[in-house]
C-alpha cells in the first residue's frame, strides 16, 4: 500500500514521468511495437523505472509492451518470493531468470576487492542472451543521472577515460540495444519517490557490503558539491551532451594531425582584431599586404 498522495509527491510524479518521457523522446528509446525488456534487481531505481513505464505505456503515442525480468544471482539469503509476488500484483507478464553468478564473483574476486566490474559483465551476457531469447528489442536498465555523472568521473579519476554511460546503447555485436528510461532522473527524486510508493526493496549483498568503494567516495563528492553549488550536477551532466571534439585532445576523435591554414577561405570578424604597434625591431616592409586578400 502505498501513502496518502500529497501535492509534493504529486508534483514529483509528474516530474519524474515528463523527465522519463523526455528522454525516450530525446534519444528515440521506444518504438512503435516494442518489447521493453525492464531489468529489475530489486533496488529503488528499477522499481520507479518500471513503475513510470507502466504508467506511460497507457499514454503514449506508440505502442509497446513491458516485461519484468530479474536476474536472480543466487545471493545468500535472497528473498526469492518477493519479486513474483509484487510482478503478479501489477498482473504484468515477467521471468525470473537464476543465474548463479554470486558464486563465480566471490571465487575470481578476492575478498576485500571491488565485485562490480565483474558482475556487471556477467549479469550483461545473460540478459543479452536472453532478451534475444524472448524477442525483447529493447533492455532497459535503471541507471539515473547521478549514476551517469559519477561513471564519468570514475572513468576519469581511475581509468583515464572521458567516458560516462549513454542513455541509448548498441551492444558490441549489434544484436541488443539498452535504454536507460531514468537519464533525466536525479536520484533524490528517486528516493522519495521509493519512500512514497513503498516498493519492496532488496538490498545487494555482493557490493552493499564493501566499504569506501570507488563510487561511494565519487557520490560524496558530487554530494558535497551539489550542496555548496545547486544545479552543478545537472550541469556537468549537460556538458556530456554538448562535447566539442577540437576542445579535447582525442587524436582518435579529431584530426589534430592534418590542420592546414586556409587564408583563402572567408575571412571571420575577429573582436578587437585592430592593434596599435607602439615599437618593433622588425622592418615592416617585409610585413605581407593582406588588405585585398
Amino acid at each position: 500500500m502505498t501513502q496518502k498522495e500529497t501535492p509534493e509527491i504529486t508534483k514529483l510524479h509528474k516530474r519524474l514521468r515528463k523527465n522519463v518521457g523526455n528522454a525516450v523522446v530525446d534519444y528515440n528509446m521506444i518504438e512503435e511495437n516494442d518489447v521493453v525488456m525492464a531489468c529489475i534487481s530489486g533496488g529503488k531505481d528499477s522499481f520507479a523505472m518500471l513503475d513510470i513505464l507502466l504508467s506511460l505505456q497507457k499514454v503514449a503515442p506508440v505502442k509497446f509492451d513491458v516485461v519484468a525480468v530479474n536476474l536472480d544471482q543466487k545471493q545468500p539469503g535472497f528473498p526469492e518470493h518477493i519479486l513474483p509476488e509484487y510482478f503478479e500484483s501489477l498482473d504484468i507478464p515477467y521471468y525470473i531468470v537464476d543465474k548463479d553468478t554470486y558464486s563465480v564473483v566471490k571465487q575470481k574476486v578476492p575478498e576485500g576487492k571491488t565485485t562490480c566490474g565483474l558482475c556487471s559483465r556477467l549479469r550483461r551476457g545473460t540478459l543479452y542472451s536472453f532478451a534475444e531469447k524472448i524477442g525483447a528489442t529493447k533492455i532497459a536498465l535503471g541507471h539515473h543521472l547521478d549514476d551517469i555523472v559519477e561513471t564519468m568521473f570514475l572513468n576519469m579519476f581511475h581509468g583515464a577515460r572521458l567516458k560516462a554511460m549513454p542513455p541509448k546503447l548498441r551492444s558490441d555485436d549489434g544484436r541488443n540495444v539498452v535504454i536507460r528510461p531514468l537519464t533525466y532522473c536525479r536520484e533524490d527524486d528517486l528516493i522519495k519517490y521509493a519512500e512514497y510508493k513503498q516498493f519492496p526493496i532488496i538490498p545487494c549483498n555482493l557490493c552493499g557490503s564493501q566499504e569506501n568503494l570507488q563510487r561511494q567516495n565519487i557520490k560524496a563528492m558530487l554530494v558535497d558539491w551539489d550542496t555548496k553549488t545547486p544545479g552543478r550536477v545537472e550541469s556537468i551532466f549537460k556538458s556530456i551532451q554538448n562535447v566539442s571534439p577540437s576542445q579535447l585532445a582525442d587524436r582518435d576523435l579529431f584530426d589534430f594531425i592534418n590542420l592546414p591554414i586556409d587564408r583563402a577561405a572567408q575571412k571571420a570578424e575577429y573582436e578587437f582584431a585592430e592593434a596599435t604597434v607602439s615599437s618593433s625591431n622588425i622592418d615592416e616592409s617585409l610585413f605581407i599586404d593582406i588588405t585585398n586578400i
